[in-house]
């Protein structure tokens, strides 16, 4: 008898393309109705319940009503980090059109990754905050998590940051997230989203509308030029 978890449940919810679109689109934690994820599908409305309704049925996804409209997101950062390291090891997005790729390119620069910031931006900012020596990257080979040091808890107040942890909590402060566009990792956590909420404030990124692509401000380039030498 088979005691393992039967994961080809999960893997055949994921496995239809309109599906994997919808649960791509979700990982910015946005919550989205299903006339939007239907557009992004290019599938017809009713197409989009019926695919909609198993991915909530399946554990995948949330659903709240509002009015006549109907709200999914994923359902905890579980899926988020399931679909983004399936990302990461999938073949490469085969382009077929310019607005595809620019919508990759703009996606592969900088982007949320449930809360928290990704692509080259991501990318740049964690390696960054490593050589600065404000996170360590420990020795051991599976570490899931960067360590914060003695400095960084200094720069992250002086930039705004507070680290404290609610008592009881078991967040992980700063973990690696495997990146599927640049395949390396950016930072996640606590500290990733509180990083990505900071420069939201400062007015450095700004979230693109109806997309999870990030933009990149004059005073951002130049805030992140001088307090962490990134260029961008």
């Amino acid at each position: 008898m088979n005691v393992y978890p039967n994961i080809t449940v999960i893997a055949s919810l994921i496995a239809d393309p309109s599906r994997a679109i919808f649960l791509s689109s979700l990982l910015d934690g946005r919550a989205l109705p299903a006339g939007e994820l239907a557009h992004m599908a290019s599938v017809t409305p009713q197409t989009a319940s019926s695919h909609l309704a198993k991915l909530v049925e399946g554990g995948l996804l949330e659903v709240e009503q509002q009015g006549r409209h109907r709200y999914y997101r994923l359902a905890n950062k579980e899926i988020a980090n399931l679909i983004e390291s399936m990302a990461s090891i999938a073949p490469p997005v085969q382009i077929r059109s310019l607005k595809q790729s620019d919508q990759l390119q703009q996606l592969s620069h900088a982007r949320t990754c449930y809360g928290h910031l990704a692509g080259k931006l991501g990318i740049s900012l964690c390696e960054a905050l490593v050589q600065k020596g404000y996170l360590s990257d420990p020795e051991e080979a599976h570490s899931k998590d960067y360590q914060v040091t003695e400095e960084g808890i200094q720069w992250f107040t002086t930039f705004g940051i507070e680290l404290q942890m609610k008592p009881g909590s078991r967040r992980a402060i700063a973990r690696k997230c495997l990146d599927w566009s640049e395949r390396r990792h950016h930072l996640s956590g606590m500290l990733g989203e509180q990083l990505r909420h900071q420069l939201a404030e400062l007015d450095w990124i700004r979230q693109k509308t109806g997309s999870r692509s990030v933009e990149v401000t004059e005073a951002g380039k130049k805030g992140l030029y001088e307090v962490l030498s990134i260029s961008l």
